[in-house]
């Protein structure tokens, strides 16, 4: 039996937002926070249009679920993002003291993972879903980027 709000559903809502991402020549990473089957937080990487290196989209969703939430803690909810969180989104995370982080493509050079960044302790980490969507908008804007150059 199929769950209409499986991890797939959440990931490719995730996707939705990394192509407006790719669309505003920004690194096409996308993030959706849930909390009981229902989306609280939809962004986008927004570190050109913002001029800021901490606006990644998992720092814009935490912020925007944070105020939908009207408090700090992200317990019980599930971040989908479409590339494994960097060391400074992971330390957010672990402060926001979010259930779950679900990434799509591993991100190998940046990624907390290899980092060896701290996770909240009751912070599960799962990733793979959807992860070749997601890798191949990744490296598309990245080539498209160099041939602009």
């Amino acid at each position: 039996m199929i769950k209409p709000f499986d991890d797939s559903y959440f990931m490719k809502k995730a996707l939705q937002e990394a192509q407006v991402a790719y669309e505003k020549g920004e690194v096409p990473i996308g993030a959706v926070i849930v909390s009981h089957n229902q989306i609280i937080a939809r962004a986008h990487n927004l570190t050109e249009t913002l001029n800021d290196v901490t606006a990644h989209a998992e720092m814009q969703a935490i912020t925007a679920a944070a105020n939908y939430l009207g408090g700090k803690y992200l317990q019980k909810c599930t971040l989908f993002v479409t590339l494994e969180p960097c060391q400074m989104c992971a330390g957010a995370l672990f402060w926001s003291q979010i259930s779950r982080i679900v990434y799509a493509a591993r991100d190998k050079q940046r990624g907390c993972i290899n980092l060896n960044t701290k996770l909240h302790p009751k912070t599960k980490l799962e990733g793979g879903i959807m992860e070749k969507e997601a890798s191949t908008l990744i490296k598309r804007f990245f080539i498209e980027k160099r041939n602009l150059n």
